[in-house]
């Protein structure tokens, strides 16, 4: 093996590029929410650039340099602690519900979504496992039996809060590093067709589940809630034209656009960028996600080709299921814009894997 004892500078200019074009799109967001009077600006700005930038490019610094290797057989540990970081969220106290979910625990001085710490260590756990059994992937018990067993439990946790939008983001890593360890390919399919089954059965008891599919079905529906946003989003994206309204010159985030700071936050990029900056940020992070494999592609093991992979896997997916929601083409989730959205722990989870995948780099063969 060539050891390597830089980074990999295309990835570190992308995730850099993106993580400074969302932190001045954020302002102009933030700017939008304090024109209408909004009373929690200062603390959702605190939270974001301090608790989530600041804290975030440390760990992203510390986990570039700390070998990822040392991940692994500390992967179950990992994932155990993660679970019952997100299991805290129940416990009166210390769980902390809005929007009639129950996913943040309060520290006071600030919150946090233990579930984001699911995305990644539900990678390294799988990485870890089917870089173990090798070739056994390809058989039920040992492939698809340990694809289930670790995905069982986020599963139930993140039905109970309820965060769909998470589940899926978990499950999307979990099965791209199944599918990347060698599974079969009637394996998978067979996996795709109890996957949808699975949602028409939440859609069924779930009303909330229920309401985004009708929703996206016929954004009409919910005209005062999620078919709402949709639609302003929607007329937000389409007054941009070719070019937009110019930075910071946004209308809609200053009337009926919602949540301008987070879930919307590529409909304020849409209006004052135009289409030309909506291509370039989809086409950055389009980029972000094809660099990450190159750089899992020349992993020195197994291990780190499948954790490349998936994280790189799971940074793109949260952006393109966002900027998806935002334009109509899939169900709203409420899943963060990766690097851009208001979220401190979303910030703090993917800068950190962003780091894991940077030190990935640095083992990097040829």
């Amino acid at each position: 093996m060539n050891r390597r004892t830089s980074v990999d500078r295309p990835l570190a200019f992308l995730v850099a590029l993106l993580l400074v074009s969302g932190m001045l799109i954020f302002a102009s967001g933030a700017f939008g929410l304090l024109a209408r009077g909004e009373t929690h600006i200062t603390r959702a700005v605190f939270n974001h650039l301090v608790l989530g930038v600041g804290a975030g490019l440390v760990l992203m610094v510390t986990a570039a340099l700390i070998d990822y290797r040392k991940l692994q057989p500390y992967a179950i540990s990992i994932f155990v602690t993660a679970l019952i970081a997100t299991c805290l969220v129940f416990v009166p106290g210390i769980g902390m519900e809005h929007g009639g979910g129950k996913r943040w625990i309060n520290f006071g001085f600030g919150t946090f979504q233990p579930a984001e710490l699911l995305k990644l260590a539900g990678i390294i756990l799988s990485a870890a496992y089917f870089s173990a059994i090798g070739v056994r992937t390809q058989t039920l018990k040992w492939g698809v039996g340990g694809l289930c067993a670790i995905m069982a439990l986020p599963v139930l946790l993140l039905v109970l809060q309820p965060d769909m939008g998470t589940l899926g983001v978990v499950c999307i890593g979990i099965c791209t590093v199944f599918f990347v360890a060698g599974a079969r390919f009637h394996h998978i399919a067979t996996l795709i067709v109890i996957g949808f089954l699975l949602i028409g059965i939440l859609a069924v008891f779930r009303p909330y589940v229920r309401d985004r599919i009708v929703t996206f079905v016929n954004p009409a529906h919910n005209s005062q809630s999620e078919g709402y946003q949709i639609r302003q989003s929607l007329i937000a994206i389409g007054s941009g034209g070719m070019t937009g309204r110019g930075f910071g010159q946004g209308i809609q985030k200053f009337t009926y656009l919602p949540e301008p700071m987070g879930d919307s936050i590529f409909a304020v990029i849409g209006e004052e960028l135009g289409f030309v900056g909506s291509v370039v940020f989809i086409i950055g992070f389009l980029l972000l996600c094809l660099r990450g494999y190159s750089v899992a592609a020349r992993a020195p093991d197994a291990f780190g080709l499948y954790l490349g992979v998936g994280i790189a896997t799971y940074l793109s997916a949260e952006a393109f299921i966002n900027i998806g929601a935002m334009l109509g083409v899939v169900p709203l989730t409420g899943i963060p814009l990766t690097f851009v959205s208001q979220g401190g722990s979303a910030m703090i989870v993917s800068l950190l894997s962003a780091g894991i995948l940077l030190n990935i780099s640095r083992a990097r063969k040829g």
